[in-house]
């Protein structure tokens, strides 16, 4: 069994509002291995990117919190480090990719000098050896060389993610975590970028966290999956775990949202109601003012991980909540 290069446990952020206290990561695990894809998905306010940020070490404080919780990253608690020792890490050895290309890239620096800057930074390059290595990874996203002068404007939304990407891959990291890397393209240049992302990640070894709300992307690059909902993972396991056996009634749900295209209907099945008020989270299990299976229980405590063969599902309808499983 490959050694975990990325351990998270019992992760707790809160967001101090004047409204109240937003619970917006509750007690989340995890773990990735070198070179495995992570997807981790779920609905808008969910506590996905507040999660990658966590790991990053940008969450915004005031008003984030991390309160309690350990996020191990080869050998190294991030937690306990300085924003001295994160800012070697951070772009290094971790790289993140936004969802929207213009605002990550400063748009009056050539994309070259962003991509060389990270390498000057990190790895100690002369300026003329990184800029002849950010040409290298300009050619890796299928980015002409010459083009290493050129600013975000000049290039379209698809090709700016992809200057984005190289950026990411410059330091060759260990992690990259992506937060909805294609949700601003159309599907052919989604294609075509989750296309890239998956054969750079081979070449290169790179263990990554892929945050999405889309089934789909997951289906395409993920070893393994983990379903958020309102800052708990309710369910986690293998791609062919989740996909060919999803447990939880909130996955299940989420996959009747997708259209069949063999299948003629005249509506689609979305799950009913919304994501709760982070402010004032239901009690019991968070899914059970829409969960078409509540049970009494269900309003009152909240479920406890119930673990068969790595699939982890967060819910009373299994172990001894409610008997699904002997």
């Amino acid at each position: 069994m490959k050694t975990p290069l990325l351990e998270v446990s019992d992760l707790n952020v809160v967001y101090k509002t004047y409204e109240g206290t937003v619970e917006a990561v509750n007690g989340i695990d995890f773990s990735l291995s070198p070179g495995e894809t992570l997807g981790l998905v779920g609905e808008s306010g969910a506590g996905k990117t507040t999660t990658a940020l966590s790991v990053m070490g940008l969450i915004p404080s005031p008003p984030g919190i991390i309160r309690s919780g350990r996020i191990n990253f080869a050998g190294s608690d991030l937690l306990s480090l300085s924003e001295k020792e994160m800012k070697k890490i951070r772009g290094n050895r971790i790289s993140m990719i936004f969802q929207d290309p213009m605002t990550s890239l400063n748009p009056v620096v050539t994309v070259g000098v962003q991509i060389s800057e990270a390498l000057v930074a990190h790895q100690h390059l002369s300026e003329a050896q990184a800029e002849k290595k950010a040409m290298e990874m300009l050619e890796k996203v299928q980015i002409p060389g010459q083009r290493f002068k050129e600013y975000p404007h000049e290039f379209s939304g698809g090709m700016r993610q992809r200057v984005v990407i190289a950026m990411a891959l410059a330091c060759n990291p260990a992690l990259i975590i992506a937060d909805e890397p294609t949700t601003a393209l159309d599907v052919t240049i989604q294609a075509q970028v989750l296309e890239l992302m998956r054969n750079l990640k081979e070449e290169f070894s790179t263990a990554m966290i892929m945050i999405t709300h889309d089934l789909g992307v997951v289906g395409e690059v993920c070893d393994h999956v983990a379903v958020m909902y309102a800052g708990k993972i309710v369910e986690a396991g293998t791609l062919e775990q989740i996909f060919g056996n999803s447990l939880h009634p909130y996955t299940t749900g989420l996959f009747r949202c997708i259209p069949d295209i063999e299948e003629e209907t005249s509506r689609i099945n979305p799950i009913e109601g919304l994501m709760p008020d982070p402010l004032d989270l239901p009690g019991g299990c968070p899914f059970h003012p829409r969960c078409p299976k509540c049970m009494d229980v269900c309003r009152t405590t909240v479920p406890s991980v119930f673990d068969e063969n790595g699939h982890r599902v967060m819910c009373h309808l299994y172990g001894n909540g409610g008997g699904a499983h002997a």
